[in-house]
């Protein structure tokens, strides 16, 4: 069972589940045990994706600072990274492609953004924070 992907009414189906084993303690263990397998394969994904993220903003960083200096060739740094990663563009079409979606994704972030404190507002559902008595998750 993957997390990330998993729909609400999925959710639904577990607490339905768990609230008919109530009375079988071994299901609910082995619910229990599957999900927090679950998360900790979620922990180990977002700190892979972290550290990416990191790499990332770094060669942002020091291409903009090597383009400062002067540096003769200020893309080195996101070109190593973005080969690592086996990112870049290898075609004409590839080139064009990525335009095409980073111009989209810009787009829609703009509008993101401008919509975000008219859903504030709104009044609508909240996102409720995991808290807990006696543990914490780290981040």
């Amino acid at each position: 069972m993957e997390v990330s992907s998993m729909a609400r009414s999925e959710f639904d189906d577990i607490r339905a589940h768990i609230d008919a084993e109530a009375d079988h303690p071994e299901d609910l263990l082995m619910v229990a045990r599957s999900l927090l397998s679950d998360l900790e394969e979620m922990r180990m994904r977002e700190a892979l994706l972290r550290s990416h993220y990191l790499r990332l903003l770094t060669a942002a960083r020091a291409t903009v600072a090597a383009e400062a200096a002067g540096h003769p060739q200020p893309l080195t740094f996101l070109r190593d990274e973005l080969a690592k990663r086996g990112q870049l563009p290898a075609t004409d079409e590839e080139v064009t492609q990525i335009l095409a979606d980073a111009h989209t994704a810009a787009v829609l972030l703009t509008e993101l953004e401008k919509s975000a404190p008219e859903r504030a507002g709104s009044g609508g559902p909240r996102l409720r924070a995991c808290t807990g008595v006696s543990r914490t998750l780290r981040r």
